[in-house]
């Protein structure tokens, strides 16, 4: 399944800690792209890497036909339709994106686009245009009590789905 949203709203503390208790695969495309320099080019105005897409979507074609794959990224327009079963998009309050964020080292524009992100829903609004709207899911991720909701909701879905489908 997709975990998306903006940066700094939980998906990789989600998506690892998910990994561990249901015993799927946990894939950062932001690190996989690192490590495989899976870029087109450099993004001056935000300062960091622009991702080379079809090399991504190579990279993972493999994985993910294996299924039991957690894919986590802040975008998600680019990646097949059939790869996904559902798609969580997590949500953070302002506040605490802010904080997150800038103890990321983001600001300026960086920081203020990222937060505009949130307020409009941008990310969540690309997954439903992207994916079946039933299949699309937002999670509320501002606390350490958020976190475990999630979790605990999400390998109930994920036993539930095994059920059904084997």
């Amino acid at each position: 399944f997709l975990s998306s949203g903006t940066p700094g709203v939980g998906k990789t503390t989600l998506g690892k800690e998910l990994a561990s208790r249901a015993g799927m695969t946990y894939i950062n495309v932001g690190d996989m792209a690192k490590e495989g320099e899976l870029y087109e080019g450099f993004d001056e105005e935000y300062d960091c890497p622009i991702l080379d897409e079809d090399r991504v979507i190579d990279e993972l074609e493999d994985k993910m036909s294996e299924g039991g794959v957690i894919v986590d990224y802040h975008g998600c327009d680019f990646f097949p339709e059939r790869w996904f079963h559902i798609v969580f998009v997590l949500r953070t309050e302002n506040s605490f994106l802010y904080d997150r964020l800038e103890s990321r080292g983001y600001k300026g524009k960086k920081l203020q686009d990222n937060i505009q992100c949130e307020i409009f829903q941008t990310l969540y609004e690309e997954a439903v245009l992207s994916y079946r709207e039933e299949i699309v899911h937002q999670l509320p991720s501002n606390t350490p009590e958020d976190l475990e909701r999630n979790l605990d909701q999400i390998v109930q879905w994920i036993e539930q789905w095994m059920k059904d489908n084997n």
